[in-house]
């Protein structure tokens, strides 16, 4: 990937940098779903009930939106730096904190932690991004943190399967994610430096988050940008959530042909995701959001459709309009996510937060949905998915159309 930066005396490090970057911005999304294979094993050891085991998983996701949303602002005022690197080291102590646990409350408490902290890392990564870059630099960059974020929670239950099955214990999970965390603290400590000079830090504490958060709020173009992210995601998380079920409980899909599915799902999210790096270069952001927007919608519409009509189509007619819906995001959140954070670019701290918010709460939200009805039934998981695609693309096309300056254009001109 070819990125030009701002700052000329970082070039040198961009191959590290990126890569850094990319780690924090995969970590939180991989650490949320990794030991779900695992989760009937922990209950055993633990001595927990399934209810109890799903909450460890809540209090995560829970982390990871108020990591975000505290870490971001504050990194507007006190610059990324060191709040990244604390946030490294807080999630790599918290991940061997949660190999540790002795019972699911504490792991519920450690998870938290984890989650929080992992938050911080991909707030940070990408106010460090926008920091450094602008326009088609920027796109191509943030294509790349949204396909890692999109596929790290597709990927994880897979790469936890296996490790379940190589050492039969779910705290090695925790370790792993420690290690991991561990070498990008040593990396943020290397290559990433601080990217907001004091000039351009936003003074004023709490009040001026308050503020900055108002802002964002009275932007009409940012608020239909989150708006889009969080739909986006929720249409992606009701598939993770309700796939395993329908896939292999009502169309009789093997275990083995299910994952076959999932990979190749996943492949073609990397895939858009990775083509619409290259595409910025060439074509608007916001033109190449449409196509991935409306390529969605008309897909979820199919596959409603599809679903509703019976189980006589089979799953050979479910498939196709499945996968478009799921790599389309390939196109949708990169793009949503560069143009919400370039709305609100004098705080991108804040801006970044708010837009990674949307996107865990959108899955939390919709999540459960995926489970109505009777066990096993197509119809809650595709009309989540599409319900998602749907309003994601009304969303864009209504709210987005800028009608003057930015809340924080006015805000500015005013003080």
């Amino acid at each position: 990937m070819s990125v030009s930066l701002h700052r000329p005396a970082t070039a040198g490090r961009l191959p590290v940098l990126i890569a850094v970057l990319g780690g924090l911005t995969a970590f939180g999304p991989l650490s949320m779903d990794l030991y779900l294979p695992a989760f009937p094993t922990l209950a055993t050891d633990l001595d927990a009930t399934h209810a109890q085991v799903q909450l460890t998983l809540t209090a995560d996701v829970l982390g990871l939106v108020a990591g975000q949303l505290v870490l971001g602002p504050l990194s507007d005022a006190w610059g990324r730096r060191r709040l990244l690197l604390g946030a490294t080291v807080v999630c790599t102590l918290a991940s061997v904190l949660c190999a540790l646990a002795p019972s699911a409350l504490v792991l519920t408490a450690w998870r938290f932690l984890q989650g929080f902290s992992g938050g911080g890392g991909i707030v940070l990564a990408r106010a460090v991004a926008a920091d450094l870059t602008s326009g088609v630099d920027a796109a191509r960059l943030f294509s790349l943190f949204m396909t890692l974020s999109s596929v790290a929670p597709i990927v994880a239950p897979m790469l936890g399967g296996l490790l379940l099955v190589w050492t039969g214990s779910w705290p090695v999970m925790f370790y792993i994610l420690a290690g991991i965390n561990a070498v990008l603290a040593l990396a943020v400590w290397v290559a990433v430096p601080e990217t907001l000079p004091e000039e351009r830090r936003r003074a004023g504490g709490m009040r001026a988050t308050g503020r900055a958060f108002w802002d964002l709020a009275r932007d009409r173009v940012f608020v239909g940008y989150a708006l889009t992210v969080a739909f986006a995601y929720a249409s992606l998380f009701g598939y993770i959530a309700g796939s395993s079920f329908v896939l292999q409980e009502h169309y009789g899909l093997t275990p083995t042909q299910f994952s076959l599915v999932f990979a190749a799902n996943a492949g073609g999210m990397i895939v858009l995701g990775l083509l619409d790096a290259r595409l910025v270069r060439r074509y608007p952001t916001r033109r190449l959001l449409m196509v991935g927007l409306v390529g969605s919608a008309v897909a979820a519409v199919v596959l409603a459709v599809v679903v509703t009509a019976g189980a006589s189509l089979g799953v050979v007619a479910v498939l196709p309009p499945l996968f478009v819906v799921i790599a389309t995001r390939g196109l949708v959140s990169s793009n949503a996510t560069v143009l919400g954070v370039e709305r609100g670019s004098r705080t991108a701290g804040s801006a970044s937060a708010v837009l990674g918010a949307c996107m865990f709460g959108g899955g939390v939200l919709v999540t459960p949905l995926a489970g109505l009805g009777p066990e096993g039934s197509p119809v809650p998981m595709a009309l989540v998915v599409a319900g998602g695609a749907i309003a994601a693309l009304l969303a864009t096309v209504l709210v987005t159309q800028a009608r003057g300056p930015s809340a924080e254009d006015v805000s500015a001109a005013a003080s």
